[in-house]
């Protein structure tokens, strides 16, 4: 299968051409680790190949799952397959190797997918760029100098560049969003209990973590999560499916919608020029598009102050404990000779937080959720920036790591993406559009669309009638597999 030809396909486009037996799967899986091979000098997305991964063996191509024979990259971190490295992005972690698939893992192979390799992603997910001393920066396809975002940001310039029409990524304050905003594709964060965890763990995060993926086409990822939902055996939440398919809704018009407009950040910091005038335009196309929106600033429950440092003991404890638990598995200290400044201060900030402290962050966690489940008593939809800014030049965002302590962190974090983590926070989904383009730089911008508990449904039927009346498919980046 030659590459101009991959990558004009998405993933359902793939795995229809092996069920009609135009292509075989191994043509397919070949022609993804070709185009790793060719674009992925330059962008730095994927950590490792794996050769041996092959198709499930049949006589009969179709079975196997929606995606079947259709190549896949899951992130390093959040999902794990049996006898792969697990590093995590961090030194601390090389050589740890995972000893069975996860849920997720087991049902993304049953759908069909074969992973062919793994993501870059920052030092244990603490950051919304991929510029770690592990792996390196990883770079924005459509820019070279710019970041391509965090901490799913391998998965994000990977799809971006052709290398696989869709990738696994994770969601811990805007992860799936943030590098579908800088790399132009789209990324929706599910609803809390939504995809499971498990099996070694139940929240990631205290709650605050989720997992799916990004994609080129809104029907890819509509389909990814139809495939991945549930909950696992002895699952501590479970978030009931829709009775019709997340993909159905996809083709479905919303109706009219009440759509709320945030184009600022609770924080009190004004987006960027050329974020809000590409929100401006999109809260304008929804107008036209039939739905009613007006301009909101919704009750969170709680100061911004009290939010942050929620989320920074919830974010820090977590990753302190998490960093105890690689340590002990593969015999390394935790120290700066194997971790990174700004990981070093969560991590010794974390061992700080009490148990009271812990259960502080949680009432605020409540209080939001609250908070934010009376907003969508009004309205349908919430509309934001993904983020307030273009994405940074690489080598910036790390600057002053050294003199930050793990809140000094956490709030460079939130100013960098400050609308996204109210999704995770709250539980709800959320969803990044690519919508538009800087006319000056030509670099994307996402479009954040947020909902009520458990309706990604809904979203998905907004992504779709946006994706109808403002095509992306046919944008490509500066790095291109198939070009």
């Amino acid at each position: 299968m030659e590459l101009r030809d991959y990558v004009s396909y998405d993933a359902l486009g793939l795995a229809e051409l092996v069920a009609k037996r135009a292509v075989t799967a191994d043509e397919v899986i070949n022609a993804g680790r070709r185009a790793v091979e060719r674009v992925n000098p330059a962008i730095n997305a994927v950590v490792e190949t794996w050769a041996d991964e092959a198709p499930a063996s049949s006589p009969d191509q179709r079975s196997g799952g929606n995606f079947a024979g259709v190549p896949f990259l899951v992130k390093d971190l959040g999902i794990t397959r049996a006898g792969r490295p697990n590093e995590l992005g961090s030194r601390l972690a090389r050589g740890l190797v995972a000893a069975s698939d996860s849920t997720l893992m087991s049902r993304f192979r049953q759908e069909g997918f074969v992973p062919i390799g793994r993501t870059t992603t920052p030092e244990f997910a603490i950051s919304t760029t991929t510029e770690g001393v592990a792996t390196g920066a990883t770079r924005n396809p459509w820019a070279l100098e710019r970041s391509a975002g965090g901490s799913s940001g391998g998965a994000g310039a990977a799809v971006a560049a052709g290398i696989v029409p869709v990738a696994h990524a994770t969601d811990g304050g805007g992860s799936i969003r943030v590098p579908a905003s800088v790399n132009g594709l789209f990324g929706l964060k599910p609803t809390r209990g939504r995809v499971s965890n498990g099996p070694a763990v139940d929240e990631v995060w205290s709650g605050l973590a989720v997992q799916l993926g990004v994609s080129r086409t809104v029907r890819d990822s509509a389909a990814l999560l139809d495939a991945v939902q549930g909950g696992g055996i002895g699952e501590p939440y479970y978030t009931a499916a829709p009775q019709e398919s997340f993909l159905s809704k996809v083709e479905q018009d919303p109706g009219k919608l009440r759509i709320g407009f945030m184009p600022n950040p609770l924080s009190g910091v004004r987006t960027s020029a050329p974020v809000a005038a590409a929100l401006a335009a999109v809260a304008q196309l929804c107008d036209q598009l039939g739905h009613d929106v007006e301009d909101v600033t919704p009750d969170i429950g709680v100061s911004w102050e009290a939010f942050v440092f929620a989320n920074t003991q919830l974010f820090t404890v977590n990753t302190t404990a998490w960093i105890d638990a690689v340590s002990a598995a593969v015999g390394r200290p935790a120290t700066t000779d194997y971790l990174e400044p700004a990981t070093m201060a969560v991590y010794t900030y974390g061992r700080k937080v009490s148990g009271l402290d812990l259960l502080g962050a949680l009432d605020v966690r409540n209080k939001v959720a609250r908070a934010i489940g009376a907003y969508f008593e009004t309205f349908d939809i919430l509309l934001t920036p993904t983020l307030p800014q273009l994405p940074s030049l690489i080598g910036t965002y790390n600057q002053g790591q050294s003199e930050l302590d793990g809140p000094g962190w956490v709030d460079k974090v939130f100013s960098n993406s400050p609308f996204t983590a109210l999704a995770n926070v709250s539980g709800i989904p959320a969803m990044s559009v690519p919508l538009s383009t800087d006319p000056v730089t030509g670099l994307p911008v996402g479009s954040q669309f947020f909902a009520g508990f458990g309706r990604e449904d809904l979203l998905f039927s907004v992504a779709g009638q946006l994706e109808r009346a403002q095509p992306w498919i046919n944008r490509r980046p500066t790095v291109w597999a198939g070009a």
